[in-house]
């Protein structure tokens, strides 16, 4: 065989083989992979899995619940960092990335959400637990906090004695009929070939209700217990992330922590800080078009304003973007204008039109300070497994939430690589394929 012919079989046998592996790990020492919980690569997908039209439409149904955990952060006005969200946390996430605990490291899948501060895993002896749990036993870094140390200020729901000599440890209710307990814990966390040792995480000891998590979770906002703030100069305060479209089965995204391998040349819009939840990631929208059209939109619906949690927050737990009230109605008014209906609902899409018709939709473009974000047509629109309909894939914040917050959530993100420069308080956002 001539060398050419070798270097010919050598290619292709390492394409055949990401072919056949296509949830192999990636090499880099700060690159995980991202996948979706209903994907291939997942061991939390099914069997038989739904057309990837249902499958969001049933993930959107469970973002009312996210939107008012949300709105109900900015509403406290308190820096304390819930070691849970209650019913949100507790439910499915929308990706998940693969990490190792302990030492020798245990395997665990967690949920990837830029809006929580903390981590936490179902821990061996776990009581309603249904998924792979820690075993701290088999750990020889595990250690447990008690309730004199700093980390422990930091958690809701406390059941400290008043000495702090002991485990640090709480119990919170939600739902109206669930609740769980948990300890507040430490042990060495794996990132592909990068460790944080001494990483403070809950282990949920046992869970009674409906609502039982499947896996852990992965706490990277921007809050003092968050992945950025426990890593330290390990990470330098920078993430990007670009997640693959939930039509993409068998493939993965990325997750990239730290300054090295970051685009270069990438367009940023300025993070802004809420001092009553300074977990979460506001930026300033300054408005949105639909086709040519800049949609006539008040200041005031678009406005930061963090003593009402009012402004645009960048999340990853949420399925479809949500707009304020008033915001939505004026979006949706202009798609009106351009498209032909007649217009059903499907879900929480109000705007289902007859993509049969040769109706060219418009694009909708997304107007941060520095930056447009202009949707592609998988971003924007959501065609029925026919093909017969197809939805403009935004909804309006609930009725019985804050509805003053916007919400650009991680359908609208798909395949864009966004660039989170916590240390230099910005928002970087370029397209990328996320395959």
């Amino acid at each position: 065989m001539d060398f050419t012919a070798a270097l010919l079989f050598f290619v292709l046998l390492i394409s055949s083989s990401e072919a056949l592996y296509p949830c192999g790990s990636r090499p880099d020492n700060s690159d995980l992979s991202v996948v979706p919980i209903y994907g291939k690569c997942s061991p939390f997908n099914s069997p038989k899995p739904e057309s990837w039209v249902n499958t969001i439409i049933d993930m959107a149904s469970k973002d009312p619940a996210r939107v008012k955990y949300l709105s109900s952060l900015v509403a406290q006005k308190t820096t304390k960092v819930p070691i849970a969200s209650g019913q949100q946390v507790l439910s499915i996430g929308n990706y998940v990335v693969k990490v190792k605990l302990g030492t020798p490291g245990q395997t665990m899948f967690m949920v990837l959400d830029t809006s929580n501060d903390v981590a936490w895993v179902p821990c061996s002896g776990c009581t309603g637990c249904s998924a792979t749990t820690f075993s701290p036993n088999a750990s020889s870094t595990y250690g447990s906090l008690d309730c004199s140390l700093p980390q422990c200020t930091q958690v809701r729901g406390l059941s400290c004695p008043a000495g702090g000599a002991a485990a640090c440890s709480f119990n919170q209710s939600y739902g109206g009929d669930s609740s769980f307990s948990a300890n507040l814990v430490q042990d060495s966390l794996t990132l592909a070939n990068d460790v944080v040792p001494k990483f403070a995480f809950g282990c949920i000891n046992t869970i009674s209700g409906k609502s039982v998590p499947p896996q852990g979770l992965l706490g990277l906002g921007r809050g003092p217990m968050s992945l950025l703030s426990q890593s330290g100069a390990l990470y330098s305060g920078v993430f990007s992330y670009c997640l693959p479209s939930f039509k993409s089965y068998y493939f993965s995204g990325s997750l990239k922590l730290g300054p090295v391998g970051q685009p270069k040349n990438i367009k940023t819009t300025p993070l802004l800080k809420n001092p009553h939840r300074p977990s979460l990631y506001y930026v300033n929208l300054t408005g949105v078009s639909v086709g040519r059209v800049r949609v006539p939109i008040a200041p005031e619906y678009l406005a930061f304003n963090p003593n009402i949690g009012a402004g645009t927050i960048i999340d990853s737990g949420t399925v479809v973007t949500r707009f304020f009230q008033p915001v939505y109605e004026a979006i949706r008014d202009e798609f009106v204008k351009q498209v032909k209906g007649p217009f059903a609902t499907i879900g929480v899409f109000e705007t289902c039109f007859d993509a049969s018709a040769e109706v060219e939709a418009p694009i909708i473009t997304l107007h941060f300070e520095g930056l447009s974000m202009k949707l592609p047509m998988e971003n924007s629109y959501l065609h029925t497994s026919a093909g017969s309909l197809a939805c403009l894939a935004i909804a309006p914040v609930p009725n019985n939430v804050n509805g003053a917050m916007n919400i650009i959530a991680n359908l609208q993100q798909q395949n864009h690589r966004i660039l989170f420069d916590v240390a230099n308080s910005r928002l970087g956002i370029a397209r990328e394929a996320c395959n």
